[in-house]
């Protein structure tokens, strides 16, 4: 038999934890769950010394093309290989130049860093610094990193014979994050993503998420994609998805592929009660977003209209609009032969059938800047809280005639080679955005509006940087790098 005793003790212990687990609970903040969320800050780096929101948005108006031919001093050291492939581009501004001082490196551990790490540390500083906070000083703790980075294989080519303990942390996606979370004191998960083409928007998903959830309090996201040698435009010419004319011309009848691009950019996310609590100054909502994959289609690396289109609708119903709220489109918009109608296709079925016949204009910055890859949905959504913003569709570079193969019967989906003015009168107030990934992972997020009342971000170009000194920071082994022309 039982000893009574020993029931007794053990019932009398069962009730103080249970005292104990429900006292916890009361005095535990419930964990915030759901609701749109504030992007308070944006640091970003494309071609043409494009480092801030006014500059970004003054070449999109202009429909403008950033894609020129590569730089003669950033083909060094891999030349001969580089007069055998494409070379268009849009290029950031001297990548291999960095100030390891500023942020700590000694300068043989920033020789061996990814110059992609580089660049996401300093457009870390540059949002920061947009959200009105002390990138130097003291800074929340309660902050997730979430960085979309690929093309690893590129900087591997710089490897030497004989590596030092540096290396071993210089070429892995997620130390990108993790140096960032490092260096600012950041306590929140720190993660890179590697889904192709989609890394960057699939990054900001799930910042979008961990906010939601309370997992910290504030987040970077965003991504980055640097050209470091020829090892993956070798392998992408192959495929024969690149444009040999080096332009992207999304949605056109001309299409013929894409041409590569470089940049990186971060926003800082918090949920939007907070910020409006905090009296920050907010550039744009997001609302809702949603990741998926193709699964089976007819190739592993071809795009499926069926999974695009559910993940149109998943980020709908995340974000709880309806199709005929969304004005604009931030298409994927590759410019590719297969690719766009099949984009198209999904556009009409997802947000084309709109009560009251309303119009949705369609963009891709594609045009402008290129494929950035693992930056591309970041540069993406960057235009899209500008659009939305300024109530402007910028022009569609490129754009002359519809492909024929895109089939609108029975939509109002509009392209257009000029700008379009954004009537909330007669277009839906809010955005989508789309980036799919060449592995099948896609993801779209939905955009708004600052609330009226809250103060507006500035466009970027009043941050006060602090005049880096960057040296040439390429591997040791290799000399010293060709100084860059100013």
């Amino acid at each position: 038999m039982d000893d009574p005793d020993s029931t007794a003790a053990l019932r009398a212990a069962l009730r103080r934890a249970t005292a104990t687990i429900k006292e916890l609970r009361e005095q535990s903040p419930s964990t915030p769950v759901g609701g749109p969320i504030a992007v308070i800050g944006a640091g970003l780096r494309f071609a043409d010394g494009i480092e801030d929101l006014d500059a970004y948005w003054t070449a999109l108006r202009a429909g403008r093309s950033l894609i020129t031919d590569m730089p003669r001093h950033r083909r060094w050291p891999f030349e001969d290989e580089w007069d055998y492939l494409p070379t268009r581009g849009s290029f950031v501004t001297d990548p291999l130049s960095f100030d390891p001082g500023f942020f700590g490196f000694a300068p043989k551990a920033a020789q061996a860093m990814d110059p992609q790490h580089r660049l996401m540390l300093e457009v870390a500083w540059e949002a920061l610094a947009h959200a009105g906070m002390d990138p130097n000083g003291e800074l929340p703790e309660s902050v997730g990193t979430y960085v979309g980075i690929a093309g690893r294989q590129d900087y591997a080519a710089w490897e030497p014979e004989h590596v030092d303990p540096h290396w071993a942390l210089a070429i892995g996606g997620g130390f990108a994050a993790g140096r960032i979370a490092y260096h600012f004191g950041f306590s929140g998960g720190a993660a890179g993503f590697d889904t192709a083409c989609s890394s960057s928007l699939v990054a900001v998903h799930h910042a979008v998420a961990a906010l939601r959830r309370g997992e910290s309090d504030l987040a970077l996201a965003g991504g980055v994609s640097l050209m470091l040698s020829p090892r993956s435009t070798a392998v992408i010419q192959q495929t024969g998805a690149m444009a040999p004319d080096g332009l992207c011309k999304a949605f056109d009848a001309r299409a013929n592929g894409y041409v590569r691009g470089e940049g990186g950019a971060l926003l800082v996310l918090k949920r939007l009660a907070d910020a409006v609590r905090d009296n920050d100054r907010v550039l744009g909502v997001i609302h809702g977003s949603a990741v998926n994959q193709d699964a089976r289609s007819s190739g592993f690396t071809a795009p499926n209209a069926e999974a695009q289109r559910r993940v149109i609708e998943a980020a709908l119903a995340d974000a709880g609009c309806k199709p005929e709220e969304i004005g604009l489109l931030e298409a994927h918009g590759t410019g590719t032969s297969l690719g766009d109608p099949i984009e198209a296709s999904a556009i009409v079925a997802a947000l084309g059938t709109r009560n009251g016949g309303k119009p949705l204009h369609v963009g891709a910055v594609k045009a402008n800047l290129g494929h950035l890859e693992a930056a591309a949905g970041v540069a993406g959504l960057i235009k899209a809280l500008l659009c939305v913003r300024e109530r402007t569709v910028p022009p569609l570079a490129h754009f002359q005639t519809l492909n024929p193969r895109i089939d609108l019967e029975g939509s109002d989906i509009r392209f257009s080679g000029h700008e379009v003015p954004w009537s909330l009168e007669e277009a839906g107030p809010l955005a989508g955005v789309s980036s799919f990934g060449a592995i099948g992972t896609n993801a779209h997020v939905i955009v708004g509006p600052a609330p009226e009342g809250t103060p507006a971000l500035p466009p970027g170009g009043d941050i006060q940087r602090p005049g880096w000194n960057r040296i040439p920071c390429a591997p040791a082994f290799l000399g010293t790098a060709p100084r860059v022309p100013r």
